[in-house]
C-alpha cells in the first residue's frame, strides 16, 4: 500500500504558479517552477527567492532547564545561546554519527527547533525518549516560507519593516495584519535572507504578498538544491548521515568551547569521546569540494580514484550538480585526510570512464549574511 502524500498550506498556489510537483519526504513538493531551475538559482542569487520549506519540522521545548537538558542531546552550547538567536545543531548517537541536523532558537520561555522533514518522526520520538522531563510539542498549524537572496531584506521589510535590524541569526516575533509571524534572520542558500514560521492560514496571504514585492520569485526544489551546494552546505542524508561524525564532515565550527575538552560543559553529549578524539586527533577522512574538469557533473554516488587507471579507490561523491553561479561542475564529497590537500588531482568514475577532478576549498561561493 502506497502512503498518500501529504500537502503543505501552499500547494494551491504552488499548482497555480505552474509548479512541477514531485515526490519529496512524504509531501507533494514544486521542484521548479515555469521558470526553471537554472533561471531560479540566478534569481535567487541577483534578487529574492520565495521557498516552501512547510514540510520541515517545527517543535517546541518546554521544561525546566530545557537548554542544559537538550544539550545530552546534541554536542552543540545550547545553555549560552543568547535568548532572540539560533544556532545550528546536529543530533548525534553513541557511535558520533548523526541523525539529523537542525536549527535551536532561544524564545525566552522555550526552545524553538526546525528539524528535516525526512527525519522529523524519528527526531521527535527521540527528544521523547530522551527527555521525558520536557513538554515536546510539534507545531502542525504553522507553516514555514525561506525568503533568500540580495532582496530579501527589500521585500520582507515592506510587509514588516523591524526585519531590517535584525542580523545573521537573530530571530524575532513580529505583527502582520494582527499575526505573528516568527523571523529568523537564516536560511540555507548562503544567501543574506530569513525563514518565516507563519500561522497556516495566512500562508498562502503571505506568500502572495511578498511574491507582489519587486524582484521576488518562486523557488523550487531544484535550485534549493544548487543554491545549497555552492554554498558548500550539508544535505542530510547525502552529505552528512549516522556514518558520519561532525569533524570529518567539517562541521566542527559549529561544536563551541563549551562543549569541548577543558570547556564548561565537556562532553556530556552521544559519542563524545569519538568526537572529542577526532577533534583532539584530527579526522582519518574529511569533507571536500571538488571542481571537475570539463562539463560532465559527477553526482552523488560517483567513485573517486587516485589514478587515471589502477590505483586506489580514495572515497565519493556526497553530493553534485552543475554550478549556475560559476557556469561549470561542482561537487562535495569524502576522501582520507592524507588526501585532501585543495589542489590534489583525483579522477571520478562516471559511466565506467575516470574523469579528472581538483579538490577545492569550500565554498565554491563565498556567502553574503548580514552581519
Amino acid at each position: 500500500m502506497i502512503d498518500t502524500l501529504r500537502r503543505t498550506p501552499l500547494y494551491d498556489l504552488h499548482v497555480a504558479l505552474g509548479a512541477k510537483m514531485v515526490p519529496f519526504a512524504g509531501y507533494e513538493m514544486p521542484v521548479q517552477y515555469p521558470m526553471g531551475v537554472m533561471a531560479e538559482h540566478l534569481h535567487t542569487r541577483a534578487h529574492a527567492g520565495l521557498f516552501d520549506v512547510s514540510h520541515m519540522g517545527q517543535v517546541i521545548l518546554r521544561g525546566p532547564d530545557a537548554a542544559l537538558a537538550l544539550e545530552r542531546l546534541v554536542p552543540v552550547d545550547v545553555a549560552g545561546l543568547a535568548e532572540g538567536r539560533q544556532r545550528y545543531a546536529m543530533f548525534t548517537n553513541a557511535e558520533g554519527g548523526i541523525l539529523d541536523d537542525l536549527m535551536v532558537t532561544n524564545r525566552g520561555d522555550h526552545l524553538f527547533l526546525v528539524v528535516n522533514a525526512a527525519c522529523k518522526a524519528a527526531d521527535i520520538a527521540h527528544l521523547r525518549a530522551q527527555l521525558p522531563q520536557l513538554d515536546i510539542t510539534e507545531l502542525t498549524d504553522r507553516a514555514l516560507l525561506a525568503l533568500q537572496g540580495p532582496g530579501a531584506e527589500a521585500a520582507l521589510a515592506a510587509l514588516v519593516p523591524d526585519v531590517a535590524d535584525m542580523r545573521f541569526m537573530d530571530v524575532a516575533t513580529v505583527d502582520w495584519q494582527g499575526h505573528a509571524l516568527w523571523v529568523s534572520r537564516s536560511g540555507y542558500t548562503g544567501e543574506d535572507g530569513f525563514e518565516i514560521s507563519v500561522p497556516d492560514t495566512q500562508a498562502e496571504a503571505v506568500a502572495r504578498a511578498l511574491l507582489d514585492q519587486p524582484n521576488v520569485a518562486p523557488i523550487g526544489l531544484g535550485a534549493r538544491d544548487s543554491l545549497r551546494l555552492e554554498a558548500g552546505l550539508c544535505l542530510y542524508g547525502h552529505d552528512i548521515d549516522e556514518t558520519t561524525n561532525p569533524v570529518s564532515a567539517g562541521l566542527s565550527w559549529a561544536i563551541q568551547k563549551a562543549r569541548r575538552v577543558g570547556g564548561a560543559r565537556e562532553g556530556g553529549f552521544p559519542g563524545a569521546a569519538f568526537i572529542l578524539q577526532e577533534l583532539a586527533e584530527g579526522p582519518l577522512a574529511c569533507r571536500v569540494g571538488l571542481r571537475p574538469e570539463g562539463r560532465a557533473p559527477m553526482r552523488e554516488g560517483t567513485v573517486l580514484w587516485d589514478a587515471p587507471e589502477g590505483g586506489r579507490n580514495l572515497g565519493g561523491v556526497t553530493s553534485g550538480g552543475f554550478s549556475p553561479s560559476l557556469g561549470a561542475p561542482i561537487a562535495m564529497g569524502y576522501v582520507p585526510t592524507i588526501s585532501a590537500e585543495p589542489g590534489t588531482r583525483l579522477w571520478g568514475e562516471v559511466r565506467g570512464k575516470r574523469l579528472p577532478v581538483t579538490i577545492c576549498d569550500l565554498p565554491f561561493r563565498p556567502s553574503t549574511y548580514k552581519r
